[in-house]
């Protein structure tokens, strides 16, 4: 079942577009890409991205508002960031 992407919490206009933009266009290929490498993939194509996108695309996989996720957690995300691989 294909979801569209703006329907998600967290995702707007701009943030959908990018992921257009990189091949994701629905919430299974968002899951199967996982946030970690969106977010590099989105940053990787020259998108000027803040760590929000990151939090964004990871509160809309589990439902949470990115805001709502603990520090610690947001910590853990940078630091996948920081080790995925350069494309």
């Amino acid at each position: 079942m294909a979801t569209d992407l703006i329907e998600l919490k967290n995702l707007g206009k701009t943030s959908v577009q990018w992921l257009n933009a990189v091949g994701i266009r629905t919430l299974e290929q968002l899951h199967e890409t996982g946030s970690v490498a969106a977010y590099c993939k989105v940053r990787d194509r020259g998108f000027k991205v803040s760590k929000v996108l990151l939090y964004a695309m990871e509160g809309a996989l589990i439902g949470k508002h990115w805001n709502d996720l603990d520090e610690e957690y947001k910590q853990r995300l940078l630091k996948k960031v920081d080790q995925f691989p350069a494309s």
